[in-house]
């Protein structure tokens, strides 16, 4: 499998890696240890028939072809790619009397009547009746009025379900249904088997769909190139790639689908998990950066700087990173905690280790409120140190950029905090050992990269700084092992002793919401602060209740008439943003009125309170970060949930917000709720590059192809010639991701 990744219903999203034939890059395939011949077959191979626009593909053409296209299928690739989501099961047919209660079974019949039958409070029921050599069964639908239309009297169904015996006929609710062709009533058995069910788009039905995936199989399957070898599969238990595409869309039987769907879905992880570890090949084979030796004494000087003992989670995060940064090889950690587990603390540490070794560090923040707390952290840690460090943003006055740019370069200046003002080009470190990316989510791929490509020892040797990404929204094991595969994980779960767990509540109604604006005006005159958080900074409407700047104004007249409120959102300029923050900070404003700016790096131990506008708008790890930006201190904390939205998945949502303060938990639960491809704001950083599989539902797959990746990179087996095609597959679909020497 080795053409573009293509869209089905599992995809979360466009996905920028376009792949498409795009070839790959000589080299990156020279860092992989590939021959002069090895690459001129690859680069020289004829067009393969794979890669034919699908209007070729009999029963599609031009016009289909168009429609397909919406759907990602551009390719006869793409089309035997495109996977089915479930399957409809039709083996166990039988004549009605044959039919048993609650069992998974089908009945075919022809159309006699329709009815709709209205209940009590505007409840209806649809009821169609078929009939079978004299034999009668109904199937009902309830509160589905627009079933009745689907039926016309006269057509040849099939009903599907688990029956129930009721006024003296079987009958079936909401079955699933299958209109019967004039083909299919021909079938003197009467067996229509199991038949796969597609994301569809609109113009095009399942049988059409069906009947082009049949097409392509029939035509085009024995072209399909497997690279996995025979004992490979073996091991595996799977069958080959061509026995999987046909029983993944002409399947005898559920098992057959299932085979076949697990075997695709293994591929594009496996695919993906060997680029990973490729890329962390790389790394290692060509990249060399500054050791920093940590000795007892350095370590004890560092730690006497904090007026608290860190926690056994921090210890052993310390322990690691101080292994790593030992090495000549570039590390390239991940360090997640939950919520005020202290991993800034963590980073604090490794920087300042790496100044102790006579090297530069910096810390790079996706925002100026984030970078500016760092800052001030480091100015209070370091008061009185001899330490040369520098505060780089954007807007900084041109005689001050000048001379920091060039302390930087000459060394002078040994750590710096900033935006990602530091990873322009102006910017040339002296002997960057270390390199600290905070809330790297929020960063671009390409952003995160640059780091690489910026370290020059005096020498001329190039040198590759120690990598520390951090994140305080915790990560599903799914994406730490696909997102960030290629990196190795450091997790703090544990909180500081003394940190109090935020009590939180929805609120639902206007008695509700009097009594919550009552209870945050009562502590707030007892000398505390509080957060209101809004979704938006404007209006969508003159009386928009969810607006920062109406809130903002409403809260002053009415339920916060009297105390001190401020307003701050992204729109503001940096110069206000940053007096609204000192005056909060220094308890000269009262309440905040403030959009999700606030999410990461403000650090107020007196706010205890937050009002969340309109909850159901956020993810629960969205939530879950704005409500860790009280009860810091050691006062209790209160968050208050406000939305009267009533559906499944927000109710879902804002429950658990409720019933847990474990991040790790709610991350998981907030994967398998929106999916990966919104999780940590993958959208706008880069979409997971996968075909078929979801890491989250797929996660056993995922775990299985990781082990084999890594095994076959790491013993140097996947340079051997029977893994050539494999390799070339990896290079084509990934190609672009291992050419950038960056993490993330």
């Amino acid at each position: 499998m080795h053409a573009r990744d293509c869209a089905s219903e599992f995809d979360e999203g466009p996905d920028e890696f376009d792949m498409l034939h795009s070839g790959f890059n000589v080299q990156t395939a020279l860092s992989l240890r590939m021959s002069t011949q090895e690459r001129k077959l690859i680069l020289d191979s004829p067009q393969d028939p794979l890669l034919t626009p699908v209007q070729f593909v009999p029963g599609v053409g031009p016009a289909r072809a168009a429609l397909l296209e919406k759907l990602g299928i551009k390719t006869v690739l793409d089309l035997l790619l495109h996977v089915p989501h479930s399957v409809n099961d039709f083996t166990d047919l039988r004549p009605a009397n044959k039919l048993e209660k609650n069992i998974e079974q089908s009945v075919r019949g022809r159309v006699v009547d329709r009815d709709v039958r209205n209940l009590t409070k505007g409840r209806t029921v649809v009821g169609v009746l078929v009939e079978h050599e004299g034999q009668f069964v109904r199937g009902t639908w309830f509160n589905q009025p627009w079933m009745l239309k689907k039926f016309n009297d006269g057509d040849s169904v099939i009903f599907s379900g688990k029956p129930q015996r009721k006024s003296g006929r079987w009958e079936f609710a909401n079955p699933r249904i299958h209109w019967l062709t004039e083909e299919d009533n021909e079938d003197p058995e009467g067996v229509i088997g199991v038949l796969p069910r597609y994301a569809l788009t609109d113009g095009i039905k399942m049988d059409q769909m069906r009947r082009m995936t049949r097409a392509a199989v029939a035509e085009y399957s024995g072209f399909l190139r497997d690279p996995l070898p025979d004992y490979y599969r073996k091991h595996l238990d799977q069958p080959d790639l061509e026995t999987a595409i046909r029983w993944l869309h002409q399947p005898n039987s559920r098992a057959q689908f299932e085979a076949g769907r697990h075997r695709v879905i293994l591929d594009d992880l496996f695919e993906f998990q060997l680029g990973l570890a490729l890329r962390r090949r790389i790394w290692g084979t060509n990249a060399r950066s500054y050791p920093v030796d940590v000795t007892a004494k350095i370590d004890a000087r560092i730690r006497r700087l904090f007026d608290f003992r860190f926690t056994d989670g921090q210890n052993q995060a310390i322990t690691e990173l101080v292994k790593d940064l030992r090495e000549s090889q570039p590390m390239h950690r991940l360090l997640q905690a939950d919520v005020g587990a202290g991993k800034t603390a963590i980073a604090v540490y490794a920087m300042l280790a790496a100044v102790a070794a006579g090297q530069q560090a910096v810390l790079m923040a996706p925002t100026e409120v984030l970078a500016t707390q760092h800052w001030q952290t480091f100015e209070e840690l370091l008061a009185g140190s001899r330490v040369k460090r520098g505060f780089l943003i954007g807007g900084l006055p041109a005689a001050q950029r000048r001379q920091l740019l060039a302390d930087i370069a000459s060394g002078e200046c040994q750590l710096v905090v900033g935006t990602q003002a530091v990873i322009q080009e102006a910017v040339k470190f002296r002997n960057l050992a270390l390199a600290v990316i905070d809330e790297q989510h929020r960063f671009g791929v390409r952003q995160r990269a640059a780091f690489g490509a910026v370290a020059e020892s005096p020498g001329g040797d190039l040198r590759q700084p120690h990598i520390l990404v951090m994140t305080a929204t915790p990560i599903p094991r799914s994406l730490c092992l696909t997102r960030f595969g290629d990196l190795d994980v450091s997790t703090i779960r544990e909180l500081p002793p003394g940190r109090q767990k935020v009590i939180t509540s929805r609120v639902l109604n206007i008695e509700q919401q009097a009594k919550a604006w009552e209870f945050i005006k009562r502590h707030v005159q007892q000398g505390r602060q509080a957060y209101v958080v809004c979704p938006r900074v404007e209006g969508q409407s003159d009386d928009d209740d969810a607006a920062a700047e109406t809130v903002f104004q409403n809260l002053q007249r009415a339920e916060l008439l009297g105390l001190r409120v401020d307003l701050l959102h992204g729109r503001m300029d940096r110069e206000k943003r940053r007096d609204v923050m000192d005056r909060f900070r220094n308890h000269e404003t009262d309440v905040m009125v403030s959009t999700t700016v606030i999410e990461v790096g403000v650090n107020v131990p007196n706010a205890t309170l937050m009002v969340i506008q309109q909850a159901e708008r956020f993810g629960l790890a969205q939530l879950h970060q704005l409500r860790g930006r009280i009860c810091r201190g050691s006062y209790q904390g209160y968050c208050f949930l406000l939305s009267d939205a009533e559906t499944p998945e927000a109710n879902e949502r804002l429950s658990a917000m409720e019933e847990s303060a474990d991040g790790f938990k709610l991350a998981e639960r907030d994967a398998e709720l929106r999916g990966p491809g919104d999780v940590l704001g993958t959208r706008q950083s880069g979409a997971l590059p996968l075909r078929v599989a979801n890491p989250i539902r797929d996660i056993q797959i995922l775990q299985t192809a990781r082990r084999m990746a890594h095994d076959l990179v790491r013993t140097g087996d996947f340079d051997s010639e029977e893994y050539r095609e494999l390799k070339k597959i990896v290079l084509e679909r990934f190609a672009h991701v291992l050419d950038l020497p960056q993490t993330g």
